[in-house]
């Protein structure tokens, strides 16, 4: 992957003489993969000089993808400049964070109203495909890319980009999640910081958030920023090997950034680490080279949320005595259009929570004396409780009170940290319920994985041409079973490709979304007759979204040492069941697919046939 800094300031661009080396744009980075892919990340104010570069190659400004963290003024003042973006037949899809009751599109033209901007939406020529996400993982190109949210005033996303061999995170605009990490460094305690550091693994470039110092941070404090002291230690813990302190602040002139420069560099030497330290500089370049051995990394649920439920239609219980508190929380919660209950006492708390079923729990470390952990363990461990998966949130005086060993023990999701602004609890309450609402379970991999995607990249049928043999197959299906839908699914890497379909326009979907997927664990069918009755399959895109999967089968196609490839999978946009003759039948079919599977490659066909074993 090639990397180029258009925009590495934060907050507000600042162009002077002060600025020459480092740039005074704001943030926007280009990314482009050995395949052609262009990303851009972010659309601040050097997204400006991005576009005219584009535009200057020629084809290079005709397809592309712009991936926001948030909508910020300093990340999207750009957009309206971004020339590609202006001529029709070029294609752009801008990627960003979802919001609870407003959508990506919605946002970006907010800074573009008749009072703003003499531009609006309708003046941009360009095909262009906006796409709301959640937390989790989707591909852009040849790039895997998985999203992950910031600890930020507004939700923001960071993105963790995978290509080439290499893996490069786009991790600006984040806060830790403790004053006293942000002042003395990150280590693993647990929660959220600890997540962070996941994220950043073995990253080969982290480009990171980097505005404040360690003396700065108490009065920057919910402002949304890391520190230089922060953003080292927990690229050295991740196991990073490249690091480009990012997101500069406005009133730091290139000496000054040279300072802080020297500063990180000698806490890395100071720990005894390797990483290599850099400050991002405007109109810098460079291939990032990948490690010798980079670790794959591990599917998470799609970011795709485009048909989730209306989420302002949303419940939030607050349990606490401090007037202050009430009225902070109570404003983050109503500017989304939440609904709000109040609590005062652990006995109001369980009347109000069983009466209101709410989507989200905030609960004083200490409720009329009762510690905050001993209510969610009863919330958690009553049978059949309304509280068993919802979301419960401690808000702590002080750091003091944070327990967060215990806290995990007791069901605690999250910590939230006395002070705290409005603006920042909104944002922590959206990141915790979209992560609530907009889940669902991810296949494992199987056992044999890596032999299993040898020996079908190896077999030379992925991303071949439609084949009548095969499509007769799925024709005789659809009619044989009455469904609309009949797949020969294949289970790559990160995607299910079908080497034939009936009833479905797409030639492939997300590995993380595929039912599939989770066929492939199991020796016979996989039968799902209601999708919106198992918690596996309820929120998926697939079910939520086109195709409305309702129904599944899916019966597994083997080699004949037992390799499971992909399934034969049947789909109904209705509840339905098989009786045991339609599932013999069932096999009957997936045993002539078998055959010409095994007919193209010269292997030997699978003629087991295992006992029957319904799942869902």
């Amino acid at each position: 992957m090639k990397i180029r800094f258009w925009g590495t300031r934060g907050s507000i661009s600042k162009a002077g003489k002060e600025t020459l080396r480092y740039g005074g744009n704001t943030s926007c980075v280009e990314l482009r993969s050995a395949a052609g892919t262009i990303i851009a990340l972010d659309c601040g104010t050097g997204a400006q000089g991005l576009g005219q570069e584009l535009l200057r190659d020629g084809d290079s400004a005709k397809r592309g993808h712009i991936l926001v963290s948030h909508t910020h003024w300093d990340h999207i003042q750009g957009f309206p400049f971004f020339g590609p973006l202006f001529h029709a037949g070029n294609e752009w899809d801008i990627y960003g964070p979802r919001g609870l009751d407003s959508s990506l599109r919605e946002a970006l033209a907010g800074q573009m109203q008749y009072t703003y901007s003499p531009i609006t939406l309708n003046h941009l020529g360009a095909q262009l495909h906006y796409h709301d996400l959640v937390e989790g993982t989707f591909e852009v190109g040849d790039v895997l890319v998985h999203a992950q949210y910031m600890n930020h005033s507004a939700l923001t996303l960071g993105y963790r980009l995978e290509a080439d061999g290499a893996t490069v995170v786009y991790a600006t605009d984040h806060e830790p999640h403790s004053l006293e990490r942000g002042v003395n460094g990150y280590r693993a305690t647990g929660g959220e910081d600890d997540r962070h550091a996941e994220f950043l693994a073995n990253a080969d470039l982290l480009i990171h958030d980097a505005q404040f110092t360690a003396e700065e941070y108490p009065t920057k404090r919910g402002w949304g920023h890391s520190t230089i002291e922060y953003v080292v230690d927990v690229a050295l813990a991740a196991g990073v090997r490249r690091l480009a302190l990012f997101h500069h602040d406005p009133m730091r002139d290139d000496d000054s950034l040279d300072l802080l420069l020297e500063r990180a560099r000698e806490r890395v030497t100071k720990a005894g680490g390797s990483l290599d330290v850099f400050a991002a500089a405007e109109g810098e370049s460079f291939e990032v080279e990948p490690a010798p051995a980079s670790p794959s990394s591990r599917l998470a649920p799609s970011v795709s949320a485009k048909s989730s439920p209306a989420l302002v239609e949303q419940e939030v219980l607050v349990a606490v005595t401090d007037p202050e508190a009430i009225v902070t929380l109570s404003d983050a919660v109503r500017a989304d259009g939440l609904s709000l209950s109040i609590a005062s006492d652990v006995e109001t708390l369980s009347e109000t929570a069983r009466a209101q079923n709410p989507s989200l729990l905030l609960v004083d470390r200490n409720l009329s004396g009762r510690d905050a952990l001993e209510i969610c363990r009863g919330i958690r461990a009553e049978e059949g409780a309304w509280g068993a998966e919802v979301p419960f949130v401690v808000i702590a005086e002080s750091e003091r009170d944070v327990n967060m060993e215990a806290g995990t023990h007791s069901g605690v999701t999250d910590w939230l940290v006395a002070p705290f602004s409005s603006a920042y609890a909104r944002s922590r309450i959206r990141a915790w319920l979209l992560r609530a609402a907009c889940r669902w379970q991810c296949a494992p991999f199987p056992e044999d994985e890596e032999q299993r995607i040898r020996t079908l990249h190896g077999l030379g049928i992925l991303d071949t041409a439609p084949e009548e043999r095969f499509d007769r197959c799925t024709r005789i299906a659809a009619a044989l079973f009455d469904v609309p839908i009949a797949l020969v699914s294949l289970v790559d890497t990160n995607r299910q490709w079908f080497k034939s379909r009936y009833g479905l326009d797409v030639a492939e979907t997300p590995r993380e979304q595929a039912f599939c997927a989770h066929a492939i664990l199991h020796e016979d069918i996989l039968l799902i007759p209601d999708t919106l009755l198992d918690d596996r399959f309820a929120e998926n895109p697939l079910v939520t979204g086109e195709p409305r999967v309702r129904f599944y089968a899916g019966c597994p196609l083997s080699l004949a040492d037992g390799t499971r490839l992909g399934t034969l999978c049947l789909i109904d946009h209705q509840p339905r069941d098989f009786d045991q003759r339609r599932l013999a039948l069932m096999r009957d079919v997936a045993r002539m697919i078998e055959r010409e599977i095994a007919g193209s490659t010269g292997a030997e066909e699978h003629t087991t046939e295992p006992s029957l074993t319904e799942h869902g």
